[in-house]
């Protein structure tokens, strides 16, 4: 991951092209940078301010400090960007603490939205010390339901009572109760055994596979359910036609004093490298936030 020059983006009619002043790092990211042809933009998060308006009149104005996803060309000083995907931040909100939602917090949102109400409801987050966990831990306990935070060990829990989680346990093998939601983010063989703690009518929202390992199902655990109970993937990429009003309900949270970034890591985007270790190393709590320089 070396910086490069490359030719400033043009923006199309339904673009805005955005002065970039922080992104934030994601797991993902890592992934398509090893696969990626030399002269590639990375960057899914964005924020900063409008330095061209959209050509079309959709979007926000030039000087309007905004965030903003795409699939790449995050980690550069200029980003052109669809509309569709771009939200206005309240001037309340720090526009660093603004870059880690699109990914993080916009995935978690997702889940929680796909996975129905959560009034009442048991949450099990797994992988909970993440940047999707601590923002799922939050927007759970937000909609009213117990929320149990899984953690590899034991230093991984510190801080995750405070942003609402009602038990936290180091892997899953004390739960004894069922539970309603399941946001997982480890799969193999740990996704294998949440599958079995979801309570008649339940759902595994299916976040990321941090584990690198395969889930195995045991033959015939799939049936014989009264209540069916059920396994769903989550996106949270390009295309959708909701993003500007997933992130202002983010942003919404966030200038309410209701939602707030866990931060583990933020300095240059010259430290690309030592942010990158960090969440390899998984030492990383929360987000990290790259300032563009």
């Amino acid at each position: 991951m070396a910086q490069a020059e490359v030719p400033d983006p043009q923006p199309g009619p339904g673009q805005v092209l955005i002065e970039v002043r922080h992104t934030s790092l994601n797991a993902g990211e890592l992934f398509v940078a090893g696969i990626s042809e030399t002269g590639t933009v990375l960057g899914f998060d964005a924020s900063g301010v409008v330095a061209k308006a959209a050509a079309d009149g959709t979007g926000p104005a030039v000087g309007t400090r905004v965030v903003s996803f795409a699939q790449g060309a995050g980690w550069a000083q200029l980003r052109a960007v669809d509309t569709n995907d771009v939200a206005i931040v309240p001037d309340s909100v720090d526009l660093a603490e603004a870059a880690t939602f699109p990914v993080a917090a916009g995935t978690a949102l997702r889940a929680l939205w796909q996975a129905g109400p959560t009034l009442g409801m048991r949450v099990l987050v797994t992988g909970a010390s993440g940047g999707v966990g601590t923002f799922a831990i939050q927007l759970a306990k937000l909609g009213g339901a117990h929320v149990i935070a899984s953690v590899g060990n034991p230093d991984r829990a510190r801080g995750l009572p405070e942003l609402g989680a009602d038990e936290v346990v180091v892997g899953l093998n004390d739960l004894n109760h069922p539970v309603d939601i399941i946001i997982d983010q480890v799969g193999g063989p740990q996704l294998v055994h949440a599958y079995t703690l979801l309570a008649p009518g339940g759902s595994v929202q299916s976040v990321g596979w941090s584990s690198g390992e395969p889930a195995l199902l045991p033959v015939g655990s799939t049936l014989g359910h009264r209540h069916p109970i059920s396994l769903t993937s989550v996106y949270n990429g390009e295309g959708l036609n909701d993003r500007a009003k997933q992130l202002q309900v983010l942003l919404d949270l966030l200038d309410a004093g209701r939602l707030k970034p866990t931060i583990g890591w933020h300095g240059s985007w010259n430290q690309v490298a030592e942010a990158a270790k960090a969440l390899t190393s998984r030492t990383l709590t929360g987000k990290a936030i790259l300032d563009i320089d």
